[in-house]
């Protein structure tokens, strides 16, 4: 385990629009905000089609190869993920979600695209002082974070 110690600075609120997409509008809002760092919470609805990583195909090899999931008919959202710069400064959303209707439930990463159906409420907290980035790991090609 590595590990960094940070301080909570700026609580930013923020109401999504129907059509905006998750990771992508976070990632331009923090930008803007020069928000680097952060621990992010989405409560919302997503649109039909929208996209969820669920998944490697198979255990480790040669290649990981994503499973990705399309989200069948409007569903309901909660996620959770961190937000921090990768090597070129830009900050990243890291975010799992579980989308659920009908009973049924999907639980994956947004980064293959969340499209908010009517509002998606966001919480970000900022962490101050933690350094951390995201470094492209050549073993499995993912960006990961990296406290070293």
């Amino acid at each position: 385990m590595q590990f960094r110690e940070g301080r909570i600075g700026r609580i930013f609120v923020l109401q999504l629009e129907e059509g905006e997409r998750l990771p992508e509008a976070v990632e331009t809002f923090a930008r803007e905000q020069g928000l680097m760092e952060g621990m992010v919470i989405y409560v919302g609805g997503a649109q039909d089609g929208s996209r969820l990583v669920v998944g490697p195909e198979a255990g480790r090899g040669d290649a990981i190869i994503p499973l990705v999931h399309t989200l069948s008919g409007i569903q309901e959202v909660l996620g959770v993920g961190t937000l921090f710069p990768n090597e070129a400064g830009d900050p990243v959303l890291h975010l799992h979600a579980a989308a659920g209707r009908e009973g049924g439930a999907t639980v994956g990463c947004s980064r293959a695209g969340v499209d908010v159906w009517l509002v998606g409420e966001v919480i970000i907290l900022e962490v101050v002082g933690a350094a951390a980035l995201r470094r492209r790991d050549p073993k499995s090609g993912f960006t990961l974070l990296n406290l070293g």
